[in-house]
């Protein structure tokens, strides 16, 4: 009889142990899961044409149109050779006088810019 109390009980013990070590286990997968840093690149989506184009042409060609206000911002180009002074105009919040632009408008521009002011 006590040997069936002291295998019961050896079995008893393993089973908890296994129970425990599971669970930790478990518990050190679901940490690392959510401890994962998942990097978004919020302008991956910024093309010229999509993004920037489309604000300057409702914002800024009433005053930067031919024959307006300096830098003219009528085509790529043009644009793309003002990036960084219509950057900081927009970033400062200096432009459009006005007007006003969206954060998600301003961000769009300094995107564009930071990556290069392609014609995308």
């Amino acid at each position: 009889m006590k040997n069936q109390f002291k295998i019961r009980k050896e079995i008893l013990i393993l089973l908890i142990s296994v129970f425990f070590a599971s669970c930790v286990s478990n518990v050190e997968d679901e940490d690392m899961i959510e401890n994962e840093v998942v990097t978004v690149d919020p302008c991956k989506d910024i093309t010229f044409a999509k993004s920037v184009k489309p604000i300057i042409d409702t914002n800024c060609i009433e005053c930067h149109g031919s024959g307006g206000n300096s830098p003219n911002l009528t085509s790529y180009n043009s644009i793309s050779a003002s990036a960084n002074i219509v950057r900081s105009a927009v970033a400062s919040r200096r432009m459009p006088q006005g007007g006003s632009l969206t954060q998600a408008e301003i961000d769009a521009i300094v995107c564009w810019v930071e990556n290069g002011a392609l014609d995308n």
